[in-house]
């Protein structure tokens, strides 16, 4: 993967790295920690700025967050409740559940994208909540430029710096994101359980 991912920096420049990071949120296995760090490392080399790698892939990001964003707004939550009448175990909410999520995303739904972007194996996720409970584009907008920008900053300036060892960027961010993940599915799986006991 590193290959092409290098192989597409090279031919593209900051059009290849918008690309990989679109791909990166609708594809969650194609990893930013690798995407940026490295692309931040060609900067340092002088085969690119940094503020382009910096632009380019908050971009990237963010289109690709308003991808699902969409999906959730096409959802909605009048449908998910219907799914959740019929299905309520495997989604783990019942309507009830949804419309305190819903009034708890009308009030911090524009922080919880904020933060929710700088999350590994939340970043891609949070865009599909904040669509189905209707948060207004433009905040949405806001919340994930800026999220986007700091996460994408961050990892291209680790890059940058490490030179070399970029890819110790990775190791680092790699496991925390693999923690947040199994904490999910084994929430998920406790919910799924438990489902209907008080």
């Amino acid at each position: 993967m590193l290959s092409v991912i290098s192989s597409i920096l090279s031919a593209l420049g900051g059009f290849g790295i918008f690309l990989l990071m679109l791909a990166e949120n609708v594809f969650p296995p194609i990893p930013s920690e690798v995407i940026l760090p490295l692309a931040g490392y060609t900067a340092a080399q002088g085969r690119s700025a940094l503020w382009i790698v910096i632009v380019a892939g908050t971009l990237g990001s963010a289109a690709g967050a308003l991808l699902w964003y969409y999906v959730g707004r096409s959802i909605g939550v009048d449908r998910l409740k219907r799914f959740a009448s019929r299905h309520g175990r495997w989604l783990t909410l019942t309507p009830r559940e949804i419309d305190n999520v819903d009034r708890w995303f009308d009030r911090h739904g524009r922080w919880a994208v904020l933060v929710g972007r700088m999350v590994p194996g939340v970043r891609t996720l949070i865009s599909v909540p904040a669509g189905v409970s209707g948060v207004p584009l433009v905040p949405f907008l806001v919340a994930t430029l800026a999220g986007s920008a700091i996460w994408t900053t961050v990892l291209a300036l680790a890059g940058y710096e490490l030179g070399e060892r970029y890819s110790q960027v990775g190791n680092i961010i790699g496991p925390a994101s693999n923690v947040v993940i199994g904490a999910a599915v084994l929430w998920y799986i406790w919910r799924v359980v438990t489902f209907g006991r008080h």
